[in-house]
């Protein structure tokens, strides 16, 4: 089992919400190609609930509740001990399983190997993603000027 404390908060941060927030069918494909699936056992089954999803005016007004949310979690152990957690948005629970063993993973010796086969290009695909929406975004762009017109002066 991983050495718990080894492992930055903030790496371990970076990673699961990357997992949350990839493309169900992107980590999929990875996952696929990463190679054998471990043995683990259940300590949650994914399951399905809501989150309550708050928000502030202009980034720094007073919190408000703006709504729920769909989300699927789950939790294992792998057989040498270490657990993994998955949260993802919708009701995706293979989603969710994968991201749980993929975290899993990430704190045990195969990190490196995780890490180069799945997260990096993954890491990639929401980057480009990101990329091109921005850039269509921006040929919408109109820019607005003023001109001095005569009968001002």
């Amino acid at each position: 089992m991983a050495d718990q404390t080894k492992i930055a908060t903030g790496d371990r941060q970076v990673w699961l919400g990357l997992l949350a927030r990839a493309p169900a069918e992107a980590l999929a494909a990875l996952w696929s190609g990463y190679g054998a699936r471990p043995e683990f056992q259940w300590l949650r089954t994914p399951e399905i609930g809501g989150v309550m999803v708050r928000g502030r005016a202009g980034g720094i007004g007073a919190p408000f509740n703006l709504g729920e949310m769909t989300v699927t979690r789950c939790a294992l152990v792998l057989a040498d001990g270490t657990e993994g957690h998955g949260y993802v948005q919708g009701r995706d629970k293979t989603h969710a399983e994968t991201a749980a063993l993929i975290d899993a993973l990430m704190q045990t010796g195969d990190a490196d190997t995780v890490r180069a086969k799945i997260l990096e290009p993954l890491t990639r695909q929401v980057q480009a993603a990101r990329s091109a929406r921005a850039a269509k975004a921006a040929a919408t762009k109109v820019e607005f000027f003023t001109m001095v017109r005569g009968e001002d002066q």
